[in-house]
């Protein structure tokens, strides 16, 4: 009878052994090619890309929660420590050079050391920093304000770049964007939706220097349910549909 049971347990102890051949030596290459595209990443990214960075993190010692590839607290706060222990900017965002520091992909030597490369370059009103910038501001845009007036277009442009600007917000362009809970429109996915080429004109104009808002730093829909705590902002100006104020 032991023989018997003997006989039956080597097929199971081969397809354990198989298994953990899998997971040891396939793994990674899964992960280099969920890798490949060098997806931006951000608090609210799901997907492979963030299972691809929480393994490496979990390797290195930062990061300590499951390989679920949700972006949460958990992954943001172990994406910071890498990037501030590696000479990048501690944004949380998943760029370019935070994915070559990874080990995946490249970024380019001429940009300093805490520069994403992806559109986290510091921006002020008055200059056009990069393609990627107006995208990435157009992005918001064409998400938040879809259905206003070009104005209010270009206003809510503005607000983004006015928070680049203060020192009360994050200090590079993706980094105020990619901000947790900062914008709906990025929680919600909205962000992703395809760009039209008013929503770009508006972004290259409120990075001209254009600001109808006159400084503002938040704006809102008064017919949406918002947190209490924005009125109590000063409001400033009214565009569109939104309230603007600082």
């Amino acid at each position: 009878m032991s023989g018997w049971i003997s006989s039956l347990a080597k097929p199971a102890v081969c397809i354990t052994v198989i298994l953990m051949f899998l997971t040891t030596a396939l793994f990674p290459l899964f992960v280099r090619q969920a890798a490949a595209q060098n997806k931006t990443l951000y608090w609210g990214s799901r997907g492979d890309e963030v299972v691809t960075v929480q393994h490496k993190l979990r390797q290195w010692g930062y990061y300590h929660g499951f390989n679920d590839g949700n972006y949460g607290s958990a992954t943001y706060q172990a994406v910071r420590e890498f990037q501030r222990q590696n000479g990048l900017r501690a944004d949380g965002v998943v760029g370019p050079r935070t994915w070559a520091a990874l080990g995946y992909g490249g970024a380019a030597a001429s940009e300093p050391p805490d520069s994403e490369g992806d559109g986290t370059k510091t921006t002020t009103a008055g200059a056009v920093s990069s393609s990627r910038d107006i995208t990435l501001l157009a992005r918001v845009i064409e998400a938040e304000a879809a259905d206003e007036p070009y104005a209010g277009k270009v206003a809510v442009g503005a607000v983004v770049l006015n928070r680049v600007s203060n020192s009360a917000f994050p200090n590079t362009l993706a980094s105020v964007v990619y901000q947790p809970h900062a914008f709906e429109s990025v929680s919600n996915g909205q962000i992703n939706r395809p760009l039209t080429k008013e929503s770009i004109n508006a972004a290259r104009q409120a990075m001209s220097g254009w600001d109808p808002t006159g400084g503002a730093t938040f704006f809102w829909n008064p017919a949406k349910q918002v947190t209490p705590w924005i009125w109590s902002r000063q409001i400033i100006q009214r565009i569109g549909r939104h309230v603007f104020a600082r």
